[in-house]
């Protein structure tokens, strides 16, 4: 059928009511989000956020209600998908962002695609990677893993990925989303290492839409983590990563298939865990307990 793309329809979006498919893959994904509130009757206030992107550049695209339950695990991080009967909107001003692999491409920031159950019915269709031809000038996922040796000189809220080998892994904790609230962020700490520093990356991994994998993570399980933040912890300089709204976590059993494994640095890290004793590594794995961070000082005095 006739295609359009996203360059063309942010230029003609206004003077259309039906638009052509699309043919595009997801560069970025979001946490799901539950906005449902008591006084307000709705069956599935599910909202979910993609960054999709073709040859022409990169727009954000919107999963909304019953869609989410039905399609939003399907709908991975290099997926390409082509869709129909979808609906135009401008932006969500106060949306976050996650910073793009690809600093050089185009971002449609000014309107969004928006899949709903009806006015119109979306029809979405997940296109095989196998079945993904070159001419069709999809972009592939780009990542920007780091090393542990490069975490020291990056700035705060610098957005970056990361894999490592865990070493020590927290119990669950909570905290209040809002003070007095009765809503809770569920987090741990994790810390992984990955042979280019003698300290490790210190992880706060807040659990995003993938309950599975969180409850996963364990010592001497690889994990990647994407689009995290790097936080810098005053005054003691302490740097750690926090996860974004647009993180994703992976751990062994996870791995296969993501676009994350054909980048240098990951194969870096799996050339030197191939040279390492797996049996020195376990004795120096940790696993549950209160982790206080960031540390207290050593002497009351300093406090």
């Amino acid at each position: 059928s006739k295609l359009t793309n996203l360059g063309h329809l942010e230029m003609t979006w206004r003077s259309r009511v039906h638009f052509h498919p699309l043919l595009v893959r997801i560069l970025h994904k979001s946490r799901l989000k539950y906005y449902g509130k008591p006084e307000k009757k709705m069956d599935m206030p599910y909202q979910a956020y993609f960054e999709v992107a073709d040859g022409s550049g990169m727009m954000s695209m919107v999963l909304w209600n019953s869609l989410c339950p039905e399609w939003y695990h399907s709908m991975k991080v290099g997926t390409v998908l082509l869709l129909a009967k979808y609906a135009i909107k401008s932006s969500y001003p106060f949306k976050t962002h996650p910073t793009p692999g690809d600093s050089q491409m185009k971002r449609f920031a000014t309107i969004e695609i928006c899949l709903n159950v009806r006015d119109p019915p979306t029809e979405i269709s997940i296109i095989p990677e196998e079945m993904v031809k070159p001419e069709w000038g999809l972009p592939e996922v780009k990542y920007r893993f780091i090393t542990r040796s490069e975490l020291d000189d990056l700035p705060h809220n610098h957005s970056c990925d990361v894999i490592g080998l865990v070493t020590f892994v927290g119990r669950a904790e909570r905290a209040r989303k809002r003070e007095h609230s009765e809503d809770f962020w569920l987090y741990r700490w994790a810390h992984a290492i990955d042979g280019t520093s003698e300290q490790p990356f210190i992880l706060e991994l807040f659990a995003t839409s993938q309950p599975d994998v969180f409850e996963r993570i364990h010592p001497m399980t690889y994990l990647v983590c994407t689009q995290m933040r790097v936080m810098t912890e005053n005054p003691s300089r302490t740097v750690y990563l926090t996860t974004s709204n647009e993180s994703q976590i992976f751990v062994k059993g996870w791995h296969k298939g993501q676009p994350y494994t054909k980048d240098a640095k990951v194969k870096n890290f799996i050339q030197w865990m191939e040279s390492q004793s797996e049996a020195d590594q376990i004795k120096k794995t940790v696993i549950g307990g209160y982790y206080p961070f960031p540390r207290p000082p050593d002497s009351f005095l300093k406090y």
